[in-house]
C-alpha cells in the first residue's frame, strides 16, 4: 500500500459490506468532503489492488476518521 494521502474521510462504515460496496459509500463521502478526483482515484486503486476484502477494508480504515 502506498498511503501518500494523510487526509481522512468522516463517514459511517456500513457493517457487512464487501470492499467494493463499502468503497462506493466511502467515495460519496470523500467527494462530499472536497477530496479531489486524483485523491479519490488513488484510494480506489489501492482498494481494487488489495489482495482480498480484508485488505481492502484495511485501506478504507486507513483513510477513514475514527468516530
Amino acid at each position: 500500500m502506498n498511503h501518500n494521502i494523510r487526509k481522512k474521510v468522516a463517514w459511517t462504515y456500513p457493517p457487512g459490506l464487501g470492499r467494493f460496496a463499502a468503497l462506493d459509500h466511502w467515495v460519496r463521502a470523500a467527494e462530499a468532503q472536497g477530496w479531489s478526483a486524483v485523491e479519490v482515484q488513488q484510494v480506489l486503486d489501492e482498494v481494487v489492488e488489495a489482495d482480498d476484502d480484508k485488505a481492502g477494508h484495511e485501506v478504507l480504515a486507513y483513510y477513514s476518521a475514527r468516530a
